[in-house]
């Protein structure tokens, strides 16, 4: 399969939501018009999108809720589910292990790490802090999927590196630094001073 532009990966999410909301108020079918409208988009890009993953759906009738919402699941990953690390146990991170949502997604948060001291041995959400020098170790007994690093920039690259190390191969990176891995490593910025600019060019422009 050719690459697919993460502005696409994005949309399939949004779908999947617009889907599973149709399925609980009992709508059975929807078309590509419909999905557009709800997503801001237009319905040959539904059509685009989908078509990159197979045929779906059937001219006149539309998409089947149900089936393709099952399919949608199996493309994003979402029928495992996914062992995620939270480096960072500062508001940011401690926020992130305390919010339920992710293991309604499929990702179980199972461990939180630091490097300060102060930290190691509280709990978060049930999780009790290690130390972040213990990572490796413990990789190994609870293998992970998914890094999240909520730590500062000064820091961000030598705590990839470990993560690499261990054989971590995704990584949701919220620290304002980008990260340089090989390219069997998936990673993910969260920037969000660039959001807050994107939103203010959308003020400022109209």
């Amino acid at each position: 399969m050719k690459r697919i532009a993460d502005s696409t990966v994005r949309r399939l999410s949004l779908y999947l939501r617009f889907l599973e909301d149709f399925e609980k108020r009992g709508i059975g079918t929807i078309s590509s018009d419909e999905l557009a409208a709800r997503g801001g988009t237009t319905s040959a890009q539904v059509r685009k999108d989908l078509s990159f993953f197979g045929s779906f759906g059937k001219r006149g009738l539309g998409y089947s809720v149900a089936e393709l919402a099952a399919r949608l699941r199996q493309i994003l990953g979402l029928e495992r589910e996914w062992q995620v690390i939270i480096i960072g146990a500062g508001k940011i991170g401690a926020a992130l292990a305390q919010y339920h949502g992710f293991a309604q997604r499929g990702f179980r948060i199972v461990a939180v790490y630091d490097s300060d001291p102060a930290k190691v041995g509280r709990s978060v959400d049930g999780l009790v802090i290690q130390a972040l020098d213990s990572l490796p170790d413990e990789v190994k007994h609870q293998p992970a999927d998914i890094a999240v690093l909520a730590v500062p920039a000064t820091s961000a690259q030598e705590v990839a590196d470990m993560v690499v190390k261990a054989g971590i191969r995704a990584i949701l990176n919220f620290a304002p630094h980008q990260l340089q891995v090989p390219d069997t490593v998936a990673v993910k910025a969260v920037n969000m001073a660039m959001e807050l600019e994107g939103l203010s060019f959308a003020l400022t422009n109209g």
